[in-house]
């Protein structure tokens, strides 16, 4: 049977049989363009099976003309946006160990009194604006350093550096005034 005709059965059968006579003629076709963008055998292994699921559903939304050539660009559109989400995370875990949390007061300390509270707010607010959002959005809101470059628009090695001179600046702040 041809791939329309598998296709178009499926459609209106439902029956996964036919997607998966469809599906398994073009599997080494997947698994190779996976593990060409991922690079290791079980992650590609693991977006074969994720595409397989996803695939099938998408038929049903779809007027494909092409099933070859639509399932290349699902496959490679798939492995992009997995390695961007990897991207993005490998960023955040690279950045973490430049900051050290141990003398940052943080406003999830339970028992934080609240003039050493006030301190920080007072402190906050005497920070030049750019270190003042950076070190809220990082502190605060739990934002990694990319998605305070996204939400601010600053570079982000600029963020970095906001981050940094903030905290210093705020425990001189808040060493000078307890003095």
């Amino acid at each position: 049977m041809s791939d329309e005709r598998l296709l178009s059965l499926f459609r209106k059968t439902e029956d996964s049989r036919y997607f998966a006579a469809l599906y398994g003629r073009y599997i080494y076709l997947i698994y190779g363009l996976c593990l060409n963008y991922l690079k290791t055998e079980a992650d590609a292994q693991d977006a074969v099976m994720t595409l397989f699921e996803d695939t099938q559903q998408k038929v049903q939304q779809y007027d494909i003309q092409f099933f070859k050539a639509w399932l290349y660009s699902v496959v490679k559109n798939y492995c992009l946006k997995v390695l961007r989400e990897t991207q993005r995370r490998t960023e955040a875990e690279e950045c973490a160990p430049v900051v050290e949390f141990d003398d940052f007061p943080t406003l999830f300390n339970e028992d934080r009194q609240e003039i050493t509270l006030r301190l920080l707010r007072h402190c906050l607010d005497r920070l030049p604006e750019a270190q003042r959002i950076s070190v809220e959005l990082f502190f605060m809101s739990d934002h990694s350093y990319a998605d305070i470059a996204r939400t601010t628009g600053f570079p982000l090695k600029r963020v970095k550096s906001y981050i940094q001179n903030g905290k210093r600046n705020l425990k001189i702040c808040m060493e000078s005034e307890q003095r």
